[in-house]
């Protein structure tokens, strides 16, 4: 990041979007591809992405699920979706964590309101992959063998910096991480949900370990900082949202850098929104995108993930402030959003992110530890 303390990135227009590399809806005399659209595994399978489009636009409805117009600009993403196919997106519970999807597919298992496509924290992707259909997009090749599994049961998608966000009106501006435990914080500080559940809240656990003396190895200070910060009564055990940010409930808030940056927007002339980026190491960790292996639309579902991993999308979340799993390659082709990569920087050069199998341990590690810390 260029700043300590982040400045909000500028709303995203779509009419600036060019769609050359985005397939628009199918022509009309496109036939629908006589395949089983569940066992596909990549746009070959459909003949092409005309086949795969002409598919999705008979299917005619996608259903997602835990995705809030304002995280990474999933609005203009969702938007742009339905402006570009004949599709309609049916949303289902945008506040859900990455664990209540997972249950939501499996009760709403075999109707047509299950969700067809996830938005998932790597830890809960890592423990539900025998629910995921295997699918390789056209944009393949230009994510890093490390940011997707090997068959395509999930991609990393986009990732943010954990941040520390606050109401300079309500708590004075944090200098270190142990300030926090300040009395001046006394009943303010919460995180995006529960960490067993919800990813962004477990990458707040993440975060205090690395910045009380852990590692990405080691997430015990973590869960020992919070045990701290309850015991001091600055913990506030609340589920911090768009709304109880506006309302004043949780005036500190550990979270994705640019789910505060658009709170920051939101709240302009209403709360004093800041947002800062601790000293020393910082957090980064991606979600992951993966196609309901029970999916009701699955030509949906596979064209949203086409979309999703395709330049304009991709330039979408970057204008969000997240940085989308293809930025590399797209700084290398040209094809980046210049304006909002200068606007949103570059990430941190001493960024942290956990391997698949730190992210499963510090999963563990939390959901056996979690409620004792913080009774």
């Amino acid at each position: 990041m260029r700043l300590k303390h982040l400045a909000a990135p500028a709303a995203f227009t779509i009419a600036a979007l060019a769609l050359a590399g985005c397939s628009s809806s199918a022509d009309a005399d496109a036939e629908v591809p006589d395949v089983d659209a569940s066992t596909t595994t990549s746009a070959e399978d459909f003949g092409g992405m005309e086949g795969l489009i002409a598919a999705a636009e008979a299917e005619g409805t996608l259903n997602v699920i835990a995705l809030p117009e304002d995280w990474a600009n999933y609005g203009a993403v969702m938007d742009l979706f339905e402006e570009t196919y004949d599709i309609e997106i049916v949303s289902a519970n945008p506040e859900a964590s990455s664990a209540e999807e997972i249950t939501a597919a499996q009760d709403l298992a075999g109707q047509d309101t299950a969700p067809d496509v996830f938005d998932l924290g790597p830890a809960v992707a890592l423990a539900n992959e025998d629910m995921f259909a295997p699918y390789q997009v056209e944009t393949w090749d230009s994510i890093a063998d490390e940011n997707k599994h090997p068959e395509g049961l999930w991609v990393n998608d986009y990732t943010g910096i954990m941040a520390v966000a606050y109401d300079a009106d309500a708590v004075p501006a944090p200098e270190s991480w142990e300030d926090l435990l300040g009395d001046e914080y006394r009943g303010s500080v919460a995180l995006n949900g529960d960490p067993t559940q919800a990813g962004a809240a477990l990458a707040g656990v993440e975060l205090a370990a690395i910045q009380s003396g852990g590692s990405a190895d080691d997430m015990q200070p973590g869960i020992d900082f919070f045990a701290e910060l309850a015991a001091a009564g600055n913990f506030l055990p609340l589920n911090a949202t768009n709304a109880t940010v506006a309302s004043g409930e949780t005036p500190v808030v550990i979270n994705w850098s640019y789910i505060e940056a658009a709170n920051q927007v939101a709240l302009e002339g209403q709360r004093d929104w800041q947002i800062w980026i601790p000293e020393g190491q910082a957090l980064g960790s991606y979600y992951n995108q993966a196609i309901n292996a029970d999916a009701p639309h699955p030509a949906a579902a596979r064209l949203w993930q086409e979309f999703l991993f395709s330049d304009e999308a991709q330039n979408i979340w970057l204008e969000a402030g997240a940085f989308p799993v293809r930025l590399q390659s797209m700084i290398d082709d040209g094809t980046v959003d210049q304006d909002a990569l200068d606007a949103v920087g570059t990430p941190p050069a001493d960024l942290v992110q956990l391997t698949a199998e730190q992210a499963e341990a510090a999963s563990a590690l939390v959901a056996e530890q979690w409620a004792t810390a913080i009774q």
